[in-house]
C-alpha cells in the first residue's frame, strides 16, 4: 500500500504545529535554521491563521503566509496546510450570533476560546467555504504544499449543538434515516410516555427534560452531530479535492472517542491523523496509547499520522507531568511501531501568551539550548535514517470489536448499571492482550473478520441482527471469539431482542441470561477458579455451553459465570463478569493458545513492548531498568547497521529498532 508521506515528502513526516503569526517576522529566519537543524521535514500551518489571514469579511491577508511558505519550500520543508476554520474569527459571531454553539440546557457558548460554532449553521459554513476556496487556489501549486488540514480536532470541546438550527438540520436528518414519521415513533417506541410525534416539526434535540430522556432520540442525535460536522469537512475536502486533485486531505482524530464516529469518518480521509496525549502521571498510559493507535490503523489498513503530541507536558490536566528523559522518544516510537509514518508535536515554538502557553514546545520558552529541543532533534535523525520503514504494515491475527454508536448507547440513563464504559469495559481486555504481546487490530463489528485467528468483543450491547450474525458467521466458519456481558442486548434503535438475552448471541453462546445482577460500586464476587468477578454478575442459564467458571458466593453461587461453546467449526467464550486482572489474562491467554494466535515474541520481560512491522521488529523498554531481550539469530540494528547478536540489552526507557532476517 502506497504510503502517503512516502509518496508526497519522501521522508518520514516530522516536525509540528507551526504558528508563526504568534510571532515577529524578526523570528521567523531563525525558525527555518532550527527546523533544518532538528530534521523537521513538514509543519502544520495555518489552524488557527482564520482571524489573521481574513481580519475583516472577504478582505484576505495572505501576505505573511506567503513569506512563511516561501521560506519552507527553500528550507526543504513539507506544509500540512490547514483550511483555518477550526475557530472563526470574532466577527463572524458578532455579525452572526446564530453561528453560536448551545448546550442542551440552552447555554450559549460565546467567542474567546476555540471550536465556537454550529456545524450546522449556513452562515458558518458559507464562510468557512469561502475562506477555503481562497487558501486553496492561493497555495495550490505551491511548492511547499505537503497535504491538506481540515478543521482540527472537530468535536473536541463542542460535540453537539442544540441550536434551533441544529433541530431543524436534525428534522432533515431524521426523515432521511426513517423515511416518515410512523417510522420514526416505531423506531423511538414512542407509545412510552405519550411522546408519539404527529409530524417531524415536533421533534427537536434531546434538550434538558423532567426525567430520563428517550435513548433512541439521544443516540440518534449523537448520529446526527457526527455527521454535522463531517458534512462540515466534506464541503471542505470537496474544494480542495477541485482546486488540488492530487494533494492528499487529513483531519486530526482526538483521544476522546465518543465525541464523533471517526470509523464513520475514516473513508473521507485520504491518510488517518491522530493527536495522542498520554499521561506520565498514569501508570496504565502506555497501553491505553497502543490500543488507540492499533484503532487508527486499523480504521484504513495502513499507515496513519501521529499529527500531535506534547515534546514534555501538557497544560490541560489537573496535575502536568513533564515526560522523564527517554519518554518522548519511547512514545514516539512506540507510534511508529504501531503504524505511524509520522511524528509531530504541538506545537514548534511555545506560545508566550494565551491558554496554551505553558504547554511544551520543541522550541520552549527558554530556546533552542534545552532539553525538549535536544531530544527532539535528536529524534529527527534517527527518523531520518528509518526511511525504508515508511509505509510498511502491522499484520494483527486478533481484533478488539468495538462499536461507537453502541458505545454512546452504553453512556445513557436508565440502565442495569448506570457507570458503565465502553472506553473502561475494551481496555479491560486490551491490557491482557498487549501483556500478551499479541498485535491487535481494533475493528468495527462490520469489518471483515476472516482474516483474525481470535476476536475479542469487550462489550456489543447495541447491534442489529444483521450486524450480530456476521459474528456468528465468523465462529461458525471456525473462528475463535471472546465475548464478555451485556451483549446484543438491544438493536440500534435501542429496542430489547425479545426472547432471552443476548438476542442473536444466543445460539452462538449455547447459553440464555436470564435476570441482569450488577454488583455494588467497588464490589467483587468469589469465582471458583480463585478468582474475582467485578462490575457485574447475571443469571445464565446453559444450554449447549460448557461451564468454565462458576460464582461461588451471593445470590448466584453456583451458577456459570464463565462458559465455552462449540459451535459450527469455532469456538464462543462468554465473560459473565469483568475477572480481576490475573484472571482475566488467564482466560484471554487460553483463548489465544487455542486460536493459535502467538505473540511477537515468545520470551520477553514484563514491561517490555515488542512489536513487529513489516520487517522490523520494534522493543520498547517501559521500565525505569535495564532488560535483556532474547532476538531471533540474525537480527541487525536499523539504527547503525550493527548486527545485535541473539540478546539485546535494553537501558531503561530503552528502544531498539531492529531489521528482522528473511
Amino acid at each position: 500500500m502506497r504510503s502517503v508521506v512516502r509518496h508526497r515528502l519522501g521522508r518520514f513526516g516530522f516536525g509540528a504545529d507551526y504558528n508563526p503569526e504568534q510571532w515577529p517576522e524578526s523570528v521567523w529566519d531563525e525558525d527555518m535554521r532550527l527546523m533544518k537543524d532538528a530534521g523537521v521535514t513538514m509543519v502544520s500551518v495555518g489552524i488557527f491563521s482564520w482571524a489573521v489571514v481574513e481580519p475583516a469579511p472577504g478582505e484576505y491577508d495572505f501576505g505573511w503566509l506567503d513569506r512563511i511558505m516561501d521560506r519552507l519550500a527553500a528550507a526543504g520543508i513539507g506544509a500540512c496546510l490547514a483550511t483555518m476554520t477550526a475557530s472563526p474569527p470574532p466577527w463572524l459571531a458578532h455579525r452572526h450570533p446564530e453561528t453560536l454553539p448551545r448546550r442542551a440546557d440552552g447555554t450559549v457558548l460565546s467567542v474567546g476560546s476555540r471550536q465556537h460554532y454550529c456545524p450546522s449553521s449556513p452562515a458558518y459554513r458559507e464562510h468557512a467555504a469561502k475562506l477555503v476556496e481562497a487558501v486553496a487556489t492561493r497555495y495550490a501549486d505551491h511548492p511547499a504544499l505537503a497535504m491538506w488540514h481540515v478543521g482540527n480536532e472537530y468535536g473536541c470541546h463542542v460535540p453537539e449543538c442544540f441550536c434551533d438550527t441544529s433541530a431543524a438540520a436534525f428534522r432533515t436528518w431524521l426523515a432521511d434515516r426513517h423515511g416518515d414519521v410512523d417510522a420514526l415513533n416505531d423506531a423511538w417506541s414512542t407509545t412510552f410516555w405519550s411522546q408519539r410525534y404527529s409530524d417531524f416539526a415536533e421533534v427537536g434535540p434531546p434538550r434538558v427534560a423532567p426525567s430520563f430522556p428517550n435513548p433512541a432520540h439521544v443516540v440518534d442525535y449523537k448520529r446526527f452531530s457526527s455527521t454535522a460536522l463531517l458534512e462540515c469537512y466534506l464541503a471542505e475536502k470537496e474544494i480542495l479535492r477541485r482546486v488540488t486533485p492530487d494533494v492528499p486531505v487529513t483531519t486530526n482524530f482526538v483521544g476522546a472517542w465518543h465525541r464523533i464516529d471517526v470509523a464513520q469518518w475514516a473513508p473521507h480521509l485520504d491518510v488517518v491523523s491522530y493527536d495522542s496525549y498520554p499521561d506520565p502521571h498514569d501508570p496504565d498510559t502506555v497501553i491505553q496509547a497502543a490500543f488507540t493507535y492499533d484503532q487508527m490503523r486499523a480504521l484504513h489498513g495502513r499507515p496513519w499520522l501521529l499529527l500531535e503530541q506534547a515534546p514534555s507536558a501538557v497544560n490541560w490536566r489537573t496535575r502536568n507531568a513533564a515526560k522523564s528523559p527517554g519518554e518522548m522518544r519511547l512514545w514516539s516510537y512506540q507510534a511508529v511501531a504501531r503504524g505511524a509514518d509520522a511524528v509531530m508535536y504541538f506545537q514548534w515554538r511555545q506560545s508566550r501568551g494565551g491558554a496554551e502557553k505553558f504547554h511544551s514546545a520543541m522550541v520552549p520558552h527558554a530556546g533552542p539550548d534545552t532539553r525538549a529541543y535536544r531530544e527532539t532533534a535528536a529524534l529527527g535523525a534517527e527518523l531520518a535514517r528509518l526511511e525504508p520503514l515508511l509505509g510498511s504494515e502491522v499484520d494483527a491475527r486478533v481484533a478488539l470489536v468495538m462499536d461507537w454508536a453502541s458505545g454512546w448507547a452504553l453512556q445513557g440513563s436508565a440502565l442495569p448499571a448506570g457507570d458503565l464504559s465502553l472506553e473502561e469495559t475494551n481496555f479491560a481486555h486490551y491490557r491482557a492482550l498487549w501483556h500478551a504481546g499479541v498485535m491487535v487490530d481494533v475493528v468495527s463489528p462490520t469489518a471483515d473478520l476472516s482474516r483474525y485467528r481470535l476476536v475479542v468483543v469487550p462489550n456489543l450491547y447495541s447491534v442489529d441482527i444483521e450486524v450480530a450474525q456476521r459474528l456468528v458467521a465468523y465462529v461458525r466458519d471456525g473462528g475463535h471469539l471472546v465475548m464478555s456481558f451485556f451483549s446484543g442486548i438491544v438493536d440500534s434503535d435501542q429496542r430489547v431482542h425479545l426472547g432471552g438475552y443476548p438476542g442473536a448471541f444466543r445460539e452462538l453462546l449455547g447459553l440464555t441470561v436470564e435476570e441482569f445482577w450488577p454488583l455494588p460500586d467497588g464490589g467483587t464476587v468469589a469465582l471458583g477458579s480463585g478468582g474475582t468477578g467485578t462490575v457485574w454478575s447475571e443469571w445464565v442459564t446453559p444450554g449447549t455451553a460448557e461451564v468454565l467458571d462458576t460464582f461461588t458466593d451471593g445470590a448466584l453461587a453456583g451458577r456459570p459465570a464463565m462458559t465455552r461453546n462449540s459451535f459450527g467449526a469455532g469456538v464462543a467464550t462468554y465473560l459473565g463478569t469483568r475477572p480481576d486482572r490475573d484472571t482475566m489474562a488467564a482466560v484471554l491467554r487460553r483463548a489465544l493458545s487455542d486460536a493459535g494466535a502467538g505473540p511477537v515474541l515468545s520470551e520477553k520481560p514484563d514491561g517490555v513492548e515488542a512489536v513487529q512491522r513489516g520487517q522490523w521488529l520494534f522493543l520498547l523498554n517501559h521500565n525505569d531498568h535495564e532488560v535483556d531481550v532474547p532476538l531471533p539469530a540474525g537480527t541487525v540494528d536499523a539504527l547503525t547497521g550493527a548486527p545485535v547478536g541473539d540478546r539485546a540489552p535494553l537501558d531503561a526507557r530503552g528502544v531498539l529498532v531492529a531489521h528482522l532476517p528473511g
